[in-house]
């Protein structure tokens, strides 16, 4: 899942500093196999780690009779579920572009964040429920032992700790998948927080702050899920980049010699990358040849300098939304017997005639390969005007004529 600076800092503040952003230069590239072991190595960290909180918060929350640390148990338990999750999408997302998925597997991890997001909901949901539940019967709430204090900032320091190495492996991969797990080790570290304040209120004599620290834990665990699942579901619906992304690689576009303009131009994520398509706005009587070589010049400035799976271009001579539809204007078949007709089959047929297609009419350049006399030049030249007078889809006919 893709998720820019600005949506990362609404969930977890200002201080948040993300390095991946879909047009940020692209750093020295880390081998496939690298990176997959990287990943894989950062993942099972995280797993080993989770699971050990997990049996310790849930067993000790039960003696301790902590709903909180147990709450707090639970989510780490829905970490052990999300690695797991990473773990899949990491291996299949690294997976080069075949048959069945041209464009590569990179959406594998925008689907498993979308996975992610519904698990942390659903736990999020039954924490607060149950939470909900005790605090119908406030005389029920027992008093917390002191030891899972000592275990809640325990979890505390282990998630903080957890949640910096995620980050360094996620930010040198360019992984918001990895980077977003890393952020949810964060709100781990969070929610442990918020867990051993309930507990420390509940042992001073605030029976139910420890019953409110879990319904505060199961809101975070709720919203993050809800956050990262409406993310991955408008990236999996074809969602742009950013403005300024886009503004970034439009300028890269205008930058490229001979590109005139840039219009049409439209994004969409895949996964920690995006696909682009432009149109570019070249001279209108460049050769086919030439159009294609801005056109690779300009895919391939956009593909050093921008996170950009593919990119395609489509030149034009001219803005598509202003000009008129060349649609109704004759094809070059056509054209050629026009040319013959007005000409009495006086044009040689190894003349090149070269087409442009502009503002809604037809410019037609004739190439003679071979010398005509002034009285032959002069007759050819009557008979392409009388064919201008009398075709209003033509706005000139040059005729150009080898020098020997």
């Amino acid at each position: 899942m893709l998720m820019n600076r600005m949506q990362l800092r609404r969930l977890f503040g200002s201080s948040v500093n993300i390095r991946v952003m879909a047009n940020s230069n692209i750093s020295p590239p880390i081998s496939s196999e690298e990176r997959q072991r990287l990943a894989k190595h950062s993942t099972w960290v995280s797993i080993y780690v989770n699971l050990l909180l997990t049996a310790v918060q849930i067993t000790v929350g039960w003696l301790a009779r902590s709903q909180a640390l147990m709450a707090d148990g639970l989510h780490s338990l829905s970490d052990l579920v999300s690695d797991g999750v990473v773990l899949f999408a990491t291996r299949h997302a690294g997976k080069d572009a075949d048959e069945d998925h041209p464009y590569g597997h990179a959406r594998f991890e925008t689907a498993a964040s979308l996975f992610l997001g519904g698990v942390l909901m659903v736990v999020g949901i039954g924490m607060c429920w149950t939470a909900a539940e005790r605090l119908q019967d406030p005389s029920s709430i027992p008093r917390v032992a002191p030891l899972a204090l000592w275990l809640a900032l325990f979890a505390l320091v282990a998630k903080e700790v957890l949640f910096r190495y995620m980050l360094a492996i996620g930010e040198r991969l360019r992984s918001s998948l990895l980077i977003a797990n890393a952020w949810h080790a964060r709100s781990d570290a969070a929610s442990s927080l918020v867990v051993a304040l309930g507990i420390g209120g509940n042992l001073a004599g605030f029976h139910l702050a420890d019953t409110l620290a879990a319904a505060a834990v199961g809101f975070m665990v709720a919203r993050m899920g809800w956050q990262f699942g409406f993310d991955a579901f408008s990236d999996l619906t074809d969602r742009g980049l950013e403005p300024d992304a886009v503004a970034a690689i439009r300028q890269t576009l205008l930058n490229t010699p001979g590109v005139d303009d840039v219009h049409e131009l439209r994004t969409r994520k895949m996964g920690d990358f995006a696909v682009v398509d432009a149109h570019l706005r070249v001279a209108p009587t460049l050769s086919v040849s030439e159009g294609h070589r801005i056109a690779e010049s300009a895919r391939q400035a956009v593909q050093n300098n921008h996170r950009s799976l593919d990119v395609l271009i489509h030149i034009d001579p001219e803005d598509d939304d202003l000009a008129p539809t060349v649609l109704d204007l004759p094809d070059r078949d056509a054209l050629l017997a026009q040319i013959h007709a007005a000409t009495g089959g006086k044009l040689a047929r190894d003349a090149r005639v070269i087409l442009h297609y502009l503002d809604g009419q037809v410019e037609i350049d004739l190439l003679l390969q071979r010398g005509l006399d002034e009285q032959e030049l002069a007759r050819l030249s009557a008979d392409v005007q009388r064919l201008l007078g009398d075709a209003p889809h033509l706005r000139d006919i040059r005729i150009h004529q080898r020098l020997s």
